[in-house]
């Protein structure tokens, strides 16, 4: 048994190009040693599977010579090792890598994306469960997920990561040290996990994919020093540097201030990737002219969100003018629209900025940020307001505001049985699992005059939407009125 499933994914790294043809019997032997075996006899058919299968009865063969235990986060850990009997060392990554660059950039990233899924570091399997629909709504088709790609700890390894040494190698999950390592139930697993190093404003980054790719091809690139983030001239160039480098794809970055900074500000990190989101798509809706800019077409973009569109066929003239606005709006404060550049000494304002190169066009979207927070809301005044938490509580980072909802995966559960209360005329109140969602339902079931088995998924799609939509104008520090629109001018006039 043990042997037709090591011959199997022997012959899947073979067809899929990541194991030589003559590399089959060493590593048919790197797999032998992982299993603590010294018997192999070849079969007579290598068996077709897909990897999800041949991964899975190796797996089970491991917790039966209790190798592992049998819970996912010991299986995750220990397929990350099998696989990484199969994949080719870094070097020789970064050189195919950098060949094929020299054809095209598209061909580069197509070979690493295809290998950073075929590896098994972006599980396909797991990634293709994720719930992905679109809502169309007046600034565009905005895109909504349902996570159910990052597997959920049991009980066992929860209480092995409470007890297990405290580690600061490596030092977060972007670190290049990440590389090769083997993880442990308090960090994942990244044997198999290949690192293509770049040069960024002279200085040495990493490029690689996210295991979870909520969207195509979705790209970090960090800093190879643990850093901090933050938002300023040197990232504005460094944006532009790598869409230079690969101008097929779009980089933005997480803003630099908590609630409103996504996640891991300790370390510095763009996102992008070969998607075009809503936000890319969507219009300048008023056109403004910025003196000592007149060059450059800028304007108001039609957005929840509120964002600034430079654009210029020279890159220096945005990182120009990015630098200039970032620089005013850290420093403005405009009390009648609750906009305030500091509070006892705590900065508010600040920027997520996102980079693309549309024909011969550069594009650098400003989305103007704060994180001001009141007693009404703690978490944040340009933040998913308090009634909207039942479907999205979490910051608005990066990814959220190009237009792409990440929700959380217990709302797959939720909505399930939600379905089914709503046709079976149950009170929703009363359910302890639902209830979070009783106001919403109220709000929007009168709006359908026949709520059926056939359409209630869609219905429910399309009003999760809607809440989205909301979130990210909550999320926006001027709104769509008339009153917001003036508000908005009064700071562009200043710059």
């Amino acid at each position: 048994m043990l042997s037709e499933q090591i011959a199997a994914l022997v012959q899947y790294g073979i067809d899929t190009g990541l194991t030589p043809e003559c590399e089959k019997i060493y590593t048919t032997n790197l797999l032998l040693d992982l299993f603590q075996e010294h018997d192999y006899e070849e079969p007579v058919s290598v068996p077709k599977a897909p990897l999800e299968d041949i991964l899975k009865e190796l797996l089970d063969e491991a917790c039966r010579r209790e190798l592992i235990p049998d819970s996912i986060a010991y299986r995750d850990l220990f397929d990350t090792r099998i696989m990484n009997c199969l994949v080719p060392r870094p070097a020789q990554i970064r050189q195919t890598f950098w060949e094929k660059y020299r054809t095209s950039p598209e061909e580069a990233t197509d070979y690493f994306y295809k290998l950073s899924q075929d590896s098994n570091y972006i599980r396909r399997y797991r990634v293709c469960k994720d719930q992905k629909w679109k809502v169309s709504c007046e600034y565009g088709d905005i895109d909504i997920t349902i996570n159910l790609s990052k597997p959920e700890k049991d009980p066992r390894a929860i209480a092995a990561a409470r007890n297990a040494k405290a580690s600061s190698y490596p030092k977060c999950l972007l670190c290049m040290e990440n590389e090769g390592y083997a993880g442990s139930v308090n960090h994942p697993a990244r044997e198999n996990h290949r690192i293509i190093p770049v040069t960024i404003n002279d200085s040495g980054w990493g490029f690689q994919y996210s295991p979870y790719v909520y969207y195509n091809e979705h790209c970090i690139v960090f800093n190879g020093e643990h850093t901090p983030m933050k938002i300023d001239r040197a990232a504005f160039i460094k944006l532009f540097d790598f869409v230079k480098q690969f101008p097929h794809y779009f980089l933005g970055s997480n803003a630099d201030l908590p609630i409103v900074g996504g996640s891991i500000l300790s370390h510095d990190h763009f996102q992008g990737g070969n998607y075009t989101f809503a936000m890319a798509k969507a219009q300048i809706e008023h056109l403004f002219t910025i003196p000592g800019y007149e060059d450059v077409e800028s304007g108001i973009v039609k957005w929840p969100l509120s964002v600034l569109r430079i654009r210029h066929r020279d890159e220096k003239r945005l990182i120009d003018l990015a630098d200039h606005v970032l620089a005013v709006w850290r420093d403005y404060t405009d009390e009648d629209a609750f906009i305030f550049a500091h509070t006892d000494g705590e900065p508010h304002n600040t920027i997520t900025p996102i980079a693309r190169k549309v024909g011969d066009t550069y594009e650098l979207d400003l989305t103007l940020r704060n994180n001001i927070t009141t007693e009404e809301h703690p978490l944040g005044v340009y933040h998913p307001h308090a009634k909207l938490h039942h479907i999205k509580k979490e910051n608005i980072g990066l990814i959220e505001v190009m237009g792409l909802a990440v929700l959380p995966s217990r709302l797959k559960d939720e909505m399930a049985l939600l379905k089914e209360a709503i046709l079976a005329g149950r009170d929703i109140a009363s359910d302890e699992t639902l209830k979070k969602h009783a106001d919403w339902v109220a709000a929007f079931l009168p709006r359908y005059d026949h709520v059926t088995e056939e359409n209630i998924e869609e219905i429910l799609q399309q009003e999760i939407g809607k809440v989205f939509v909301q979130v990210l104008e909550d999320a926006g520090v001027y709104k769509h009125t008339e009153e917001g629109r003036n508000a908005f001018l009064r700071f562009l006039k200043t710059l």
